[in-house]
């Protein structure tokens, strides 16, 4: 009887590139390509789809995790190579503004503040990526910031070990402030003395997914509706892999795709490799917008 679900998603995953249109439940993301023997981590769609930039600890990039980037050739995600702001330190969690002008990704490289922090590099309209900048402000201390996302033109969305929150790894919101971001503020109703990680809007601010740690040593994603002022009780996310004895996390809106999230984990198949990238219909959402 687990014949007719596996065979779905079979099917799901030949459908490799972000035209698939019929997910039954979930599917690869450029076998071979994108999704490999190694680990990838967070993947986040341009706005006009022509792109999909990652984390990946393969070989070949400077040392260390890296990020990297692929190209939509013939409705596939060909010619991977890693972007050349990697350095031999770890370069993660990449996250592609809406407006096509910012690459935010966290780096634990020389120049920071301390362990890992938050930047930004320019994205110019031919594809290619300037210089990266320490995100200014309050943003960045001495202990750890990762998971940069953004929600439209508001806030800034990221996961911190900093003091102030609930205890270990928090969701913190910092609010628009000119060209930058003001003090953050930790998510009341999401932290718990738990971890909580991989943050990312969904609906523009009305909802988030996240990656709370769990007993096995991996995560699962939850949803958060925003409702009246305040975020509500967190469901998971319905999703098969997505339970308390494997890893998933990373879930970014396919900016192209909207209705459709980009999430890492294992799935039993199809796998490529140790966390792969997977493609999955978004949930709805229905939260209010006065959370942000």
């Amino acid at each position: 009887m687990r014949t007719r679900p596996l065979l779905l998603a079979l099917t799901a995953s030949l459908l490799c590139s972000p035209v698939a249109s019929a997910l039954s439940e979930f599917g690869i993301e450029g076998m071979g390509m994108v999704s490999t023997r190694a680990d990838e981590l967070r993947g986040t769609v341009s706005a006009d789809g022509r792109r999909i930039l990652w984390a990946s600890n393969r070989e070949g990039g400077a040392g260390g995790w890296d990020l990297w980037q692929a190209t939509l050739q013939d409705k596939r995600w060909m010619q991977p190579q890693p972007l050349s702001l990697n350095t031999a330190a770890d370069e993660v969690d990449p996250f592609l503004s809406a407006d096509g002008h910012w690459l935010y990704f966290a780096s634990n490289r020389k120049g920071g503040r301390g362990g890992f922090d938050l930047y930004r590099a320019p994205l110019a309209s031919n594809g290619d990526i300037g210089a990266p900048q320490l995100l200014a402000g309050p943003l960045n201390g001495r202990q750890d910031e990762r998971s940069p996302a953004v929600a439209d033109d508001g806030p800034l969305l990221f996961s911190s070990n900093r003091s102030g929150g609930t205890g270990g790894w928090d969701l913190w919101a910092a609010a628009r402030d000119g060209d930058g971001f003001a003090a953050p503020v930790a998510l009341p109703g999401i932290n718990t003395a738990a971890d909580e990680v991989d943050g990312s809007w969904l609906g523009g601010g009305r909802a988030l997914v996240f990656a709370r740690t769990n007993a096995g040593g991996g995560a699962q994603l939850w949803v958060s509706q925003c409702r009246q002022g305040q975020w509500g009780q967190a469901a998971l996310l319905p999703l098969s892999f997505n339970t308390e004895d494997n890893d998933t996390r990373s879930a970014v809106i396919d900016a192209n795709k909207p209705g459709e999230l980009v999430v890492s984990g294992k799935a039993r198949a199809p796998r490529a490799g140790g966390l792969d990238l997977y493609r999955m219909k978004a949930p709805a959402v229905d939260g209010s917008d006065d959370c942000r």
